[in-house]
């Protein structure tokens, strides 16, 4: 595991098991920029990430066909 794992298994470990919303998700990301804006591009980098990552997916699997 990396070092900056250990947020993500505690996340995980702590909130794995409840049920979220992309809303929620978003509005949470929105509230953690507010209070730390010098992470504001990683976050925008990580909700565009998160967005496009079945489109990404689909990219891949029509260019083997």
């Amino acid at each position: 595991m990396y070092f900056t794992d250990r947020g993500i298994e505690e996340l995980e470990e702590r909130r794995g098991d409840e049920p979220v919303t992309l809303g929620w998700l978003a509005e949470r990301l929105r509230d953690f920029v507010d209070q730390n804006p010098e992470f504001e591009t990683a976050v925008e980098r990580l909700a565009t990430w998160l967005a496009r990552a079945d489109d990404e997916d689909d990219a891949a699997a029509a260019e083997d066909i």
